[in-house]
């Protein structure tokens, strides 16, 4: 099934995922991925920011950033998604010349770009790059995961012939791969990925590829894993990353009362990401740091209630008390934020 297609189905199979809202408090969601991917920690920290100010903000596990792409254009109390620039990449590719996509990106909008997350793929030690994946059985991810794509393409681009592409999550695929019935996992997470720093992995049976292939960074960026990032891996190792990007809809605030209630819940956690990030960089995941919200993708317009939330006389509904923020000089802080606004104007 090609690549168009499966995305496609992803979009119909969401219609399904509405979920009833609270009538104690509007229900707000955000779509990340695995248990133990990088996405549900990052969530994890934005709904404690929306703790603090006594907002609820559910984290959902899921397959990854095509689930939650489709999920932020679909799924009912469905806010925010995180997802990999190489699949708004691919969107964009395809959106000028096909019906299915152009549907199903409407309304779509940035909201902040994160971090870089570094495509690992976990092999066996006698394999030593990529182009000796041929003939062997990786395992890509599950098709609505951003690690399905991102593998599929590249492999695709550097036109590797593997013997098999299974269909599994890295959870699953690495005891497989220790019992030997794979040869080499995908699984695109920001380093430190917790699969890999929680479990006991044998340096001298298996080691991270690199991938330095030159066609690869026309889409991605050049990165490095540096040595004892994980216990098995002593050597630095250099291969690529790709940007992960928070998504959220362009909701009408005229049009009715939950279009309205998720317009606010958009601006709120806008304005709480945004005035708490320092604080997230210190207590939050390591990625966190790397962190630049200026730094968005080419050819994505960012919406209208995250331009809100973003102005400076802009206070979030908070119900509970929340810690003033560290005292920072306001006109360094100012400056940043008109920065941002700057950059978050529609291209």
């Amino acid at each position: 099934m090609g690549l168009k297609r499966i995305f496609a189905t992803a979009v119909l199979s969401s219609l399904l995922g509405f979920a009833p809202a609270s009538a104690a408090e509007f229900e707000k969601n955000i779509m990340t991925g695995g248990p133990q991917g990088t996405y549900i920690q990052i969530g994890r920290d934005v709904a404690a920011v929306g703790k603090a100010c006594g907002q609820t903000l559910n984290v959902l596990e899921s397959a990854g950033s095509l689930e939650n792409f489709v999920g932020v254009r679909n799924r009912r109390n469905t806010q925010f998604g995180i997802v990999q620039s190489d699949v708004l990449e691919y969107l964009k590719t395809f959106e000028a010349g096909d019906a299915e996509v152009q549907q199903a990106v409407r309304g779509v909008r940035i909201m902040f770009p994160l971090y870089n997350e570094e495509i690992h793929v976990l092999a066996r030690k006698d394999i030593a790059g990529m182009k000796d994946l041929t003939g062997k059985k990786v395992a890509i991810g599950v098709q609505d995961s951003g690690t399905f794509l991102t593998a599929s393409l590249i492999l695709d681009i550097l036109q590797v012939k593997t013997g098999e592409r299974v269909p599994l999550n890295p959870d699953a695929a690495l005891p497989k791969l220790v019992s030997g019935e794979i040869d080499a996992f995908f699984y695109v997470a920001g380093a430190p990925a917790a699969l890999f720093a929680k479990n006991p992995i044998d340096g001298e049976r298996f080691h991270l590829l690199p991938i330095t292939e030159a066609p690869l960074l026309a889409t991605y960026t050049a990165s490095r894993i540096d040595a004892g990032t994980y216990d098995f891996q002593t050597q630095p190792v250099d291969l690529i990353a790709v940007k992960a990007v928070m998504m959220t809809y362009d909701y009408d605030v005229k049009r009715n009362a939950y279009q309205r209630e998720s317009c606010n819940a958009v601006s709120d956690f806008s304005s709480l990401i945004v005035n708490n990030l320092d604080k997230l960089q210190a207590t939050g995941h390591p990625k966190w740091k790397d962190v630049d919200l200026t730094a968005l993708p080419p050819g994505w317009q960012v919406g209208v209630c995250v331009k809100a939330g973003m102005a400076m006389d802009y206070k979030p509904k908070c119900t509970a008390a929340i810690e003033a923020p560290a005292e920072k000089a306001s006109d360094a802080n100012e400056e940043y934020l008109n920065l941002l606004k700057q950059r978050l104007k529609p291209q």
